[in-house]
């Protein structure tokens, strides 16, 4: 009876403790102009959280801090400017060096002290292309490029690991080549430097985009090598690029549009993981399938396809190249091949941190020593 008496007595203290507030006086939150908005870059680094932490494991720590912090550059030489040596030497007294010619150098003194074939895989590069690039761990600034007496720039500054899907191309001498997505123009120039093109077509759906690339072109290279005969520039949607053009190219460059996971998680501007971008963000593997397909068709048989992006997600990389490769088969009747490119990549792992095997491709992971990437790229041989 006590008990009882003792915790009736406790209700009735806490029921008058209680303040009821009227109904009328009551606040409704309204979470669309209340709740705190995350800038799209907070977004950007809760979904790599989550997702990437799981995909890479124990890498991720160190590529989140890479890609939070300074992204390194080089330096495309350009060698259409007749002040190319000069620029050369500069940036050799800087510290730098071509990364490109390194890695030949070592292929060619480990093939010669060891005295063996290159094996199954390998990859040798021949190529006209330079980039400069400081030592690992060397964070210093290319100063910007200034023009030379012809009136070009001495050279185009970029993420470096955006050179390795041009070298994994692998243009030849007399090759037709087609850039499916080349705003704004770095790799694009990168493939003119091979200086072996017989004919380019670059084409990028967004209007800003192929204006910033025709500006780089003006910029860079001579006058008289822009013609289109040589050089041709368009605008418009990559994925019905069969529907209006039959031509069949010796060598395609599928440089899809994506996450641009660093971009994403430093910029605001045009940042692809603001709210009202949600569904655009969720449609681009769709979006990227359609651009490969439409490159395949693109290119003939016994041609060379290049699909890229600047993402860490195996949804954006390895998964649309399957998916691609399956209904190519199944849909058109074209039978395309993957390309094992561990012999490419382990020319340039004193410059790169590339990820382990991947099922499909190459990626590379920014890393605080070597702060390039990300980059995925996978290499594609059409057989019929």
């Amino acid at each position: 009876m006590a008990a009882r008496t003792s915790t009736r007595f406790l209700i009735n203290k806490l029921k008058d403790s209680i303040c009821f507030i009227q109904k009328r006086n009551r606040v409704k939150t309204k979470w669309a102009s209340t709740r705190a908005k995350l800038p799209a870059t907070n977004l950007a680094l809760q979904h790599f959280d989550m997702v990437y932490k799981n995909h890479l494991g124990d890498l991720w720590p160190s590529v989140r801090a890479g890609m939070l912090s300074e992204q390194k550059y080089g330096a495309l030489i350009n060698s259409y400017t007749s002040g190319a040596d000069d620029v050369i030497t500069a940036l050799c007294s800087q510290g730098c060096r071509d990364f490109i010619r390194d890695s030949e150098t070592a292929e060619m003194k480990q093939e010669t002290e060891e005295l063996i074939e290159p094996a199954a895989g390998s990859s040798h590069i021949s190529s006209n292309i330079q980039c400069f690039v400081f030592p690992r761990g060397d964070i210093s600034r290319f100063r910007p490029a200034r023009p030379g007496s012809d009136g070009l720039l001495g050279y185009y500054l970029l993420d470096a690991a955006s050179i390795l899907p041009v070298l994994a191309l692998d243009v030849q001498p007399g090759d037709s080549v087609l850039d499916l997505c080349a705003g704004p123009g770095g790799k694009t120039l990168a493939i003119l430097q091979s200086q072996t093109v017989r004919f380019l077509w670059a084409n990028d759906a967004s209007g800003s985009r192929t204006a910033r690339l025709q500006r780089t072109l003006q910029s860079y290279i001579p006058k008289e090598l822009r013609g289109e005969d040589r050089i041709r520039v368009t605008s418009v949607d990559g994925r019905k690029w069969r529907t209006m053009d039959d031509h069949a190219f010796d060598r395609v460059l599928v440089d899809v549009p994506c996450t641009t996971d660093r971009h994403s998680l430093l910029e605001e501007e045009n940042n692809i993981f603001k709210r009202s971008r949600t569904k655009e963000r969720q449609k681009l593997p769709l979006l990227q399938i359609e651009l490969l397909l439409a490159g395949i068709r693109a290119t003939r048989p016994g041609g060379v396809l290049l699909y890229s992006t600047c993402s860490l997600s195996p949804l954006q990389n390895e998964c649309v190249v399957e998916q691609a490769v399956s209904l190519a088969q199944q849909d058109m009747g074209i039978a395309v091949q993957p390309q094992d490119l561990g012999g490419f990549t382990r020319l340039f792992k004193n410059t790169f941190r590339f990820a382990p095997e991947r099922a499909v491709g190459e990626l590379v992971l920014p890393h605080l020593c070597a702060n390039f990437g990300p980059i995925y790229m996978c290499k594609l041989v059409r057989l019929a």
